[in-house]
């Protein structure tokens, strides 16, 4: 009877754990699936590297808009030909979820 307990205690600490580690999308480096989100990025409507939709609250990552020397995670410059990774913006299902900040870009 203990044994069950004791079983049974641990798959619901189990369970109640794995969501949260589950959630984070972007490791503690600033990569999402192997792709370093700082650089220069492409918009395009199709077969993206990354879906992206924009949000007010609760991002995975805060982005700022640079025109040069997008070096930091977060810092991205937003280019035509010769990008770091490709994105497209979508309203729902999306890799990662972004909100446009003025300073301190990064990891929340």
């Amino acid at each position: 009877m203990k044994t069950k307990i004791c079983l049974l205690i641990a798959l619901l600490l189990t369970l109640t754990v794995s969501p949260a580690s589950a959630a984070t999308k972007i490791n503690s480096d600033g990569y999402y699936k192997g792709i370093r989100l700082a650089g220069k990025v492409k918009v395009v409507e199709a077969f993206p590297d990354i879906k992206v939709q924009i949000v007010n609250s609760f991002p995975d990552l805060k982005v700022q808009v640079v025109e040069a020397f997008p070096d930091n995670i977060g810092q991205w410059q937003f280019v035509e030909a010769f990008p770091d990774f490709t994105i497209q913006f979508v309203n729902a299902f999306p890799d990662i979820k972004i909100q446009y900040v003025n300073a301190f870009p990064g990891l929340p």
